[in-house]
């Protein structure tokens, strides 16, 4: 894929890439669990190295967040790996996540538009 060519619904601005430990003693449920996921409105790509045991996934933070992901994880018996590195990364992710999904909800303010017209007029 070329820098612009993502999935229907995701934008390229709010775009991250997530690489993640996991805990998965097998590789069939995975694969199950990645079928799901890749189903999420919003994940532009994901991927599984099983001989490293990571799951790779690039989504649309202002769609989806790494909690829902983790769910459909859960959902098939597979669990991110308890290490302190893992975890470190995981908080750190989460909170560009919600960062990233506040941001695309905020209206900017700006000084150089107009102020608000009143409708009433006095006489």
């Amino acid at each position: 894929m070329s820098n612009n060519d993502h999935r229907a619904g995701v934008r390229e601005i709010n775009l991250v890439n997530r690489t993640l430990k996991l805990n998965a003693e097998s590789v069939k449920e995975v694969r199950k669990a990645i079928k799901e996921i890749d189903l999420l409105v919003g994940l532009d790509s994901v991927a599984y190295d099983s001989e490293h045991n990571l799951l790779s996934v690039a989504y649309d933070a202002s769609k989806v967040d790494l909690n829902v992901i983790e769910e459909k994880l859960r959902k098939f018996g597979v669990e991110i790996n308890s290490g302190w590195w893992t975890h470190l990364k995981e908080e750190y992710y989460k909170f560009i996540d919600q960062n990233i999904k506040d941001n695309s909800e905020h209206t900017p303010w700006s000084c150089h538009r107009s102020p608000p017209v009143n409708k009433s007029k006095r006489k």
